[in-house]
């Protein structure tokens, strides 16, 4: 479907994709779309405006990654913004490359790439103890 083509509204959504699967995946774009403005905007506002960006350290993330409502929030970002990307990535691929096992591929490629990079921001917001690895990290620096 070209560019100029795609539809707006819901409604026109409804009438131009011939299956439930790409009209979810159209309303989720939109939906996903909202949430990010908000999710960037508060992570902006908590680590530029409350906090003078000048003066963030290791020990400042790791204080605020110490908190679980933090990784949940990051975890959300994190997946809205991966998520909401790939779908851009996807239409993309379906736009410009026309060989239909050419797009099995580079679609296949992309989404393994995707559960990767989902799976390994995740563990790192969850698996790690952050003020252990700040220790260590402080014990690797030779004193001043």
């Amino acid at each position: 479907m070209a560019a100029s083509t795609r539809p707006r509204t819901y409604s026109q959504a409804r009438d131009t994709f011939s299956t439930n699967r790409e009209l979810g995946w159209w309303v989720f774009m939109r939906v996903s779309g909202l949430f990010l403005v908000f999710l960037v905007g508060a992570h902006v506002f908590f680590n530029n405006i409350l906090v003078d960006a000048g003066t963030i350290d290791y020990a400042y993330v790791a204080e605020r990654l110490a908190k679980p409502w933090v990784k949940i929030f990051d975890s959300f970002l994190l997946g809205f913004a991966l998520l909401h990307g790939v779908n851009g990535l996807r239409y993309s691929i379906e736009d410009y490359f026309r060989r239909p096992s050419t797009r099995f591929w580079l679609k296949t490629a992309l989404f393994v790439v995707a559960g990767a990079l989902f799976v390994v921001g995740v563990m790192t917001l969850w698996a790690f103890s952050f003020e252990e690895m700040g220790d260590a990290i402080r014990n690797l620096t030779p004193p001043q």
